[in-house]
């Protein structure tokens, strides 16, 4: 990994969804659609979807901090899905779907648990998050079909209209993020 870089990994739903919002963010140098959280050893898709493995579907977002702080990606993270519905999303149902950050250390859980806390007592959001904070034990990257999903497969049905909807609201929520 290129020096000064760093790494966050979170599960916000489906992990095309996520990984096509943090595309487009200024100092973001990679995202990996992969499984963390499980205890089987290399997952499929096949396995993480039976909800029997206890992986998440994640993004892994290498970064440069001197550009995007830890910080900024978790306001996005935030604000790009809903904290409050128990391993759920939209449509997607099942624990791999849950929201969740796997921090690397105990810095980030640290930052990441205040956040939580004063976005819970600010009451922006109807119901109680419930977000789980973890460390990372493992990431396993998702099968080469599902890395940058929707920058290949823009016309797919679940792409129109899932993933492009939260793409365009994203742009428009935070301009000042996004790659130039």
């Amino acid at each position: 990994m290129e020096t000064g870089l760093k790494k966050m990994t979170f599960g916000a739903g489906c992990f095309w969804c996520t990984e096509a919002v943090f595309l487009n963010v200024n100092g973001v140098v990679k995202v990996e659609s992969g499984y963390s959280g499980g205890k089987v050893k290399n997952p499929t898709y096949r396995e993480v979807c039976s909800g029997l493995t206890g992986h998440a579907e994640v993004t892994q977002i290498t970064y440069n901090p001197k550009l995007v702080s830890y910080t900024d990606l978790l306001e996005i993270f935030w604000n790009t899905h809903d904290p409050t519905t128990l391993n759920r999303q939209g449509a997607d149902e099942g624990t791999q779907y849950r929201s969740v950050i796997f921090y690397n250390d105990e810095n980030e859980m640290k930052i990441a648990e205040a956040y939580k806390k004063q976005l819970d007592q600010s009451h922006i959001f109807k119901s109680p998050i419930v977000t789980e904070i973890s460390p990372l034990t493992n990431f396993y990257p998702a099968e080469d079909y599902h890395q940058n999903y929707y920058a290949l497969n823009p016309n797919q049905a679940y792409c129109q209209y899932v993933i492009r909807p939260k793409v365009e609201k994203f742009k428009a929520h935070f301009a000042s993020k996004l790659k130039k």
